[in-house]
C-alpha cells in the first residue's frame, strides 16, 4: 500500500502500511507530530486517529510491526519484548490493530527516547 515515515531529531524509521481501514484512516491525517512514549522494547505516541479495533487485533505481535493501540489512539512500533512480553515476544498491553511494518532493522526504533518529539509524514523516495 502507503509508505509513511517516522521522525525524531535525524533519525527516521519507514513504514510499509497495510491496506487496512485504521491504516487508510492514518494516512488521512498526515502529517501530525507526538510525544515518544517508551514501554519496554515498543515506542508508542498518540495519534490523531480514532478507531475501534479491528476484527484482526491481536496482543502478540512480531518484531518490526507497527499497531494501532485504541485505548490511547497510539501507534506503535514493537522492536522486542514489552512489560506484557511472555518469553521474547512483543505483547501489547491490549489488542492492537496491525497495520504495518518497518521497512529494515525494526531495533533501530530503540534509539528513540522517551520524550522526544516525532512526526509522521507520508514518504516521499
Amino acid at each position: 500500500m502507503s509508505m509513511i515515515k517516522i521522525t525524531s531529531g535525524k533519525l527516521s524509521l519507514a513504514i510499509e502500511l497495510n491496506d487496512t481501514p485504521t491504516a487508510r484512516k492514518l494516512l488521512e491525517k498526515l502529517p501530525f507530530d507526538g510525544t515518544i512514549n517508551t514501554w519496554g522494547d515498543e515506542i508508542y505516541f498518540e495519534t490523531p486517529v480514532t478507531a475501534k479495533a479491528e476484527k484482526e487485533a491481536r496482543a502478540v505481535v512480531e518484531v518490526g510491526d507497527v499497531g494501532y493501540w485504541p485505548p490511547g489512539q497510539a501507534l506503535c512500533v514493537f522492536f522486542g519484548p514489552t512489560p506484557a512480553s511472555e518469553g521474547n515476544e512483543p505483547r501489547a498491553a491490549s489488542p492492537v490493530t496491525v497495520i504495518g511494518r518497518v521497512q529494515g532493522d525494526a531495533r533501530r526504533a530503540g534509539q528513540f527516547r522517551d520524550g522526544e518529539d516525532v512526526r509522521v509524514s507520508k514518504e516521499t523516495g
